[in-house]
């Protein structure tokens, strides 16, 4: 937790430290749903203080659902810093590593930033226990 003597001020420009600050933020883990977290951060690594959790978030979105959000993502970051980029951290029960089904989700997410052109973040997956990341290059492989 944070405190106003040590304010948690990161500076995002490795997947490590979206995955930390990402530990940081949800902190402790334990999910009764899936959710979606995003964050706006601005082409100097430093988060926006623009930060929301969607839920409860299907087990699978479709491509237009995902298009909307894609379309949000854009509207904000045109707003608030057009060179920016989004973080996005998927969140559901359970253990264990990626399944098909958030691999499926990341894959829609990326297609939909990439078609509506915002810049993403490595995408991450956070179970009841840890932080996994979600690569595009390797979501997209596996959903193909």
């Amino acid at each position: 937790m944070t405190d106003s003597m040590h304010p948690f001020a990161p500076v995002l420009r490795t997947q490590a430290d979206v995955e930390q600050a990402w530990r940081t933020l949800v902190s402790p883990l334990g999910w009764d749903e899936r959710r979606l977290w995003f964050m706006l951060v601005g082409a100097d690594g430093v988060p926006l203080p623009i930060m929301s959790e969607v839920g409860p978030f299907p087990d699978l979105v479709d491509d237009e659902a995902a298009s909307d959000a894609a379309w949000l993502w854009r509207t904000l970051l045109d707003e608030f810093e057009p060179d920016g980029r989004v973080a996005l951290l998927l969140c559901r029960p359970g253990a264990g590593g990626a399944t098909g089904d958030d691999r499926a989700m990341a894959a829609t997410l990326y297609d939909a930033c990439r078609a509506r052109g915002v810049p993403t973040e490595v995408l991450h997956l956070a179970t009841d226990v840890t932080f996994h990341p979600l690569p595009a290059d390797e979501v997209m492989s596996r959903s193909a």
